[in-house]
């Protein structure tokens, strides 16, 4: 009789614990999210890679300073083109599209009334704590840089993504949420324009600064013009005097950045990977690679830890390669390079498509 008592409580447990795993009527799924977040330390405004355990206590109202704030998952399109968001997002996300903050023909960033519109209708003010993930760590990492830019005070990445919100056992939902929007962003955009470098002041930088270095974030094969790593972009090189800075296997891959649990590499980190290359923390730093995406890592990483002594050049190799009188680089200058002009490199560099 007892062990029949202990094997019904057993199975009563079993199906409890079972329960408590599905689906809300809300579109939650609960699981493990029972932990107490009223001890998690607060993170500097500053700082830009957060834990899932922060998150988690900005949305339990356990972060004085970030008792206003929108989170939101960054991807490319519509929230309907985001098959990620569909399938589950962190509790009250919002669905934050790229093409909200940059545009063709070159994708830069939008006007600044364009770009204090898309934080309005997102509901962000520039004192409202805005946390950002997505699938693509440097599109994420594109909108937090332009987000910064803009003027909005603290900028939060959910460092590791979905993968890690998940590994902490927190609740994901697939409602769709819709951002409310606000009246006025609170400053003019941008707050701080020297965040961002345009390509006359890159020219004269290049011309008159020995101290300053534009590091191209792009491969190998792109910085000494095998490619240009896009199918859009016919030609390939660098501006003359770029530096290399390294990236990834791919225009879409950022592996030399990440680690292999998807978190963000650290300053300590970049600057062992940046041993033995033609530039260093000391100097100016620009960076750029083909149109924004993969260089916003380097530039976040650093602010992250203080440094204020870095800027993007916004328009990258695609505006570069626009203007057939600008100055150009094939090759690696260490060991065999050629100078030459952008009306004289090939249209047969692009990428081709599958």
């Amino acid at each position: 009789m007892k062990k029949k008592i202990l094997s019904l409580l057993l199975v009563s447990t079993l199906v409890i614990a079972g329960l408590s795993g599905c689906q809300s009527k809300d579109g939650s799924e609960s699981k493990t999210d029972t932990k107490s977040t009223e001890n998690v330390a607060a993170v500097d405004t500053k700082k830009v890679f957060v834990s899932p355990e922060w998150v988690k206590s900005v949305i339990d109202g356990n972060q004085k300073e970030s008792k206003k704030y929108v989170i939101g998952e960054v991807a490319w399109g519509s929230e309907a083109d985001d098959p990620t968001y569909k399938e589950g997002h962190l509790v009250g996300a919002i669905h934050i599209d790229t093409g909200s903050i940059e545009a063709e023909p070159k994708w830069n960033l939008r006007s600044p009334d364009e770009v204090k519109k898309a934080l309005q209708d997102a509901g962000i003010t520039k004192d409202t704590t805005v946390i950002l993930y997505g699938p693509d760590p440097s599109g994420t990492a594109r909108v937090a840089y332009a987000y910064l830019w803009a003027g909005v005070e603290n900028v939060k990445i959910l460092n590791g993504g979905l993968d890690a919100w998940k590994k902490a056992g927190y609740d994901l939902e697939t409602k769709s949420n819709k951002a409310k929007a606000v009246a006025d962003f609170g400053a003019n955009v941008p707050v701080h324009p020297e965040y961002q470098m345009s390509i006359e002041q890159v020219q004269k930088k290049l011309e008159s600064d020995k101290n300053f270095k534009l590091v191209s974030i792009r491969t190998y094969d792109e910085f000494i013009g095998k490619t240009s790593g896009y199918s859009y972009i016919k030609k390939a090189g660098e501006p003359k005097g770029a530096v290399w800075g390294k990236a990834g296997s791919d225009a879409s891959h950022m592996e030399d950045y990440m680690n292999e649990d998807g978190t963000y590499k650290n300053i300590d980190q970049l600057k062992e990977l940046w041993k033995g290359l033609d530039f260093t923390t000391d100097n100016e730093l620009s960076f750029y690679c083909g149109t924004g995406w993969r260089a916003a890592i380097p530039f976040l990483v650093m602010y992250d830890a203080g440094y204020t002594n870095m800027s993007m050049y916004d328009g990258g190799w695609f505006e570069w390669q626009m203007n057939n009188n600008l100055p150009v680089q094939i090759g690696d200058p260490k060991k065999d390079v050629k100078y030459t002009t952008v009306g004289e490199l090939s249209d047969d560099k692009a990428v081709k498509e599958n």
